[in-house]
């Protein structure tokens, strides 16, 4: 059901009032409207719509339920309006506590998944309430739409070379600079663990650059694991750890829906974005358990585990970003399984080494309603990655604090970049929720757009 916004009023606008749970009397309801909700229950239940006659049998307006619950993703609830409604024209019957996120839980509720099959619905068009800014409402639901499709679309049609050519669009878009290096010229440009990973894939892996905006501006530099497939490679996953491994190139997805929003709104940043695009695949050339991997960075890794991969790709990355020493360096990965252990699918961990950066990070997450939470970059737990023969192992012997210990291994290949945050991210909705269906999700991207924003404000001419 597609929602349109307009800053204008709408002929023969209906409007939806927001009731909290129990509040019936401060919702500014008429004696008609609060007499049909008494008569038929409602109390203002989180979710709950009830739609109010009006004259000639026709709809006249209609009640929604916020509940009592706040923080998290309760801002952006009146996402179910946007499949409950009756289509045609609306607005808010009283103010909500937070406009612009109550615009955008609209917005992003309306997402359907559209590639292979056809749109349901009739046309919702809302009137924005004063404080809402329009243009940033649309960046925000194009950014996560972008995401949500890239996630969502299966590796038959979402491998590396279709990824590449998803940047390759996105830079024609914004007028962007793209480079990639391929195959075995990964190599020779000195890209060796990204190589070894993709190279067993049916595509060959690639290392996909984009740069935009001015080069005398902030350095804002973006990295996204773009695992296309992960079979977990020779230490193989079984069946069910292999369903829903479309999504293990989401972090990639994040860092580009990030970039759209950057982009669209003209940031003054010097914006650069790396993909490592591969598939953790099987194949007699796939590199194996107890290989040693030499990396960009000069640091050796012993393989302990070929479904740590994403680590491996990141860190030549990384470690390329890091040669610029950009202001802020950003890296997104659905990396581990114990970060979805330790906080669940809807926290997207993030780790820091500047407190600063960190305290904005969490300030912009509760205004954005896009939840994170700061885990510890706990410098003990690194000899855990220790090996026998080389400077670092992938894994751990013990198996404890994967996430953290991912994390310190990523932290390796940053050394001059003070400004560096790593997030460990789900990618996924594991069910539905009224601003996002199960699948493919964008995490944290809202929350960095607004902090990137604040930081480096001034537009482009």
């Amino acid at each position: 059901m597609p929602v349109e916004l307009s800053t204008s009023p709408l002929s023969g606008s209906r409007p939806v009032f927001l009731v909290k749970k129990d509040g019936l009397a401060g919702a500014e309801l008429d004696t008609h409207a609060r007499a049909w909700a008494e008569a038929n229950g409602f109390t203002g239940e989180a979710g709950r719509l009830l739609v109010v006659p009006g004259q000639n049998r026709v709809v006249g307006s209609a009640l929604f339920g916020l509940g009592d619950e706040a923080g998290g993703f309760a801002p952006l609830l009146t996402g179910a309006l946007a499949k409950s409604l009756p289509g045609g024209n609306w607005h808010f019957g009283n103010r909500p506590a937070d406009p612009e996120l109550s615009c955008l839980g609209l917005l992003l509720g309306d997402y359907v998944f559209t590639r292979y099959g056809k749109r349901p619905g009739s046309e919702i068009r809302f009137t924005v309430p004063e404080g809402a800014d329009i243009d940033r409402l649309r960046r925000l639901k194009d950014g996560t739409f972008l995401v949500r499709d890239l996630i969502n679309t299966p590796t038959n049609d979402m491998g590396p070379e279709a990824l590449e050519q998803e940047v390759r669009a996105l830079a024609s878009r914004f007028k962007a600079k793209i480079s990639v290096t391929v195959g075995d010229a990964l190599l020779s440009d000195n890209f060796p663990m990204i190589h070894a990973v993709g190279r067993a894939g049916a595509e060959a892996p690639r290392l996909i650059d984009l740069s935009w905006g001015p080069v005398n501006a902030p350095k804002v530099t973006l990295v996204g694991k773009g695992v296309c497939f992960d079979t977990g490679g020779l230490d193989i996953k079984p069946s069910s750890g292999m369903l829903i491994m479309k999504k293990d190139m989401g972090g990639a997805a994040n860092v580009l829906g990030l970039a759209f929003m950057i982009m669209s709104a003209g940031l003054y940043v010097r914006l650069r974005v790396l993909i490592p695009a591969v598939e953790n695949a099987i194949a007699g050339n796939a590199f194996r358990p107890g290989d040693v991997l030499k990396s960009r960075k000069g640091i050796t890794v012993e393989i302990g585990n070929t479904d740590a991969e994403g680590r491996l790709i990141l860190a030549d990355a990384l470690a390329l970003a890091d040669e610029e020493t950009p202001d802020l360096l950003i890296d997104m990965a659905t990396l581990t399984g114990a970060a979805r252990t330790a906080l669940g699918p809807d926290l997207a961990p993030f780790y820091a080494r500047d407190d600063r950066l960190s305290a904005e990070i969490w300030r912009e997450s509760a205004a954005t309603a896009d939840p994170v939470w700061r885990m510890p970059l706990w410098q003990p737990y690194e000899k855990k990655l220790s090996s026998r023969i080389a400077d670092l192992n992938n894994v751990t012997a013990d198996g404890f604090a994967g996430s953290v210990t991912a994390a310190l291994f990523l932290g390796r290949f940053v050394e001059k970049t003070r400004n560096w945050v790593h997030f460990d991210i789900y990618g996924w909705n594991p069910n539905d929720r009224p601003h996002g269906p199960m699948g493919g999700e964008a995490q944290a991207i809202r929350a960095l757009e607004a902090l990137i924003a604040r930081r480096y404000s001034l537009k482009l001419a």
